[in-house]
């Protein structure tokens, strides 16, 4: 098996560079490519655990528990549930600006998930292939070291840009609680000049987690898919941060 492999002008491996087996009587091609560094992984799966508990904890928020008979003092479940929420939007949002800072010092792919290349005739081509390969309107998948144009396309709708709306819009809720001369309302109290009805801005919080749902059920899904059929490591490569080609 080979160590590495160079990705070619067009950002694919490329796959001629195989190696023999123990035999030499025929070859196999099982590159691996080092994509995503220590500090991209940390941020993914922070923010992964992150989201998942906020939005299990937020869905109690928006439909909370039956009232229970007894000491208020005694039953906090709904205080620990907002507690668990508050604390992990914050660790959210350190591990966001950390995953932006990284993208300044990073390599190339931690860079794509903040940004589509919009201008590129060629790219949208690719998108549409990746819909149809989606849609097993396609033979066979395109080979990709980092993320593929449809992927790229998503991580940066559906993760970058609704995870800081959720920040911004979960920030500004947290801070009328904290008051009017909080640091959370100072960097975050313009959202009411948008939303000046308070309940606004739980409704558009609260579909945003929707959304979020909708987007984490697909991407888990077309991680799986991408892993089995297009013979190339997804999951794994999050982990140790190498990209496989299996064939």
């Amino acid at each position: 098996m080979m160590d590495a492999i160079a990705p070619a002008s067009d950002g694919r491996p490329d796959l001629a560079a195989i190696a023999a087996d123990a035999s030499g009587e025929r070859a196999v091609g099982r590159p691996t490519v080092y994509v995503y560094e220590a500090p991209v992984r940390i941020c993914h799966w922070v923010n992964a655990f992150s989201i998942l508990v906020l939005m299990v904890t937020g869905y109690f928020i928006g439909s909370p528990l039956p009232t229970v008979a007894g000491e208020a003092s005694d039953h906090f479940v709904m205080g620990y549930i907002r507690f668990a929420h508050f604390a992990a939007g914050q660790v959210l949002a350190v591990f966001f600006l950390t995953r932006i800072l990284w993208a300044f010092v990073g390599n190339h792919h931690s860079r794509q998930i903040f940004y589509i290349p919009v201008h590129r005739k060629q790219f949208w081509k690719k998108v549409l292939h990746e819909i149809r390969w989606y849609a097993f309107l396609e033979r066979e998948p395109k080979m990709y070291v980092g993320h593929n144009p449809l992927a790229q396309t998503a991580m940066f709708t559906g993760f970058t840009l609704f995870v800081a709306f959720m920040i911004v819009t979960g920030f500004a809720l947290y801070s009328e609680g904290m008051g009017i001369d909080s640091w959370q309302y100072k960097l975050f109290g313009w959202v009411f000049a948008i939303w000046p009805n308070s309940q606004d801005v739980h409704t558009w919080h609260h579909l945003g987690m929707w959304a979020l749902v909708v987007f984490v059920t697909v991407h888990i899904y077309a991680a799986i898919r991408e892993d089995i059929m297009s013979r190339q490591s997804i999951i794994s490569s999050m982990i140790s941060g190498e990209r496989q080609f299996r064939d």
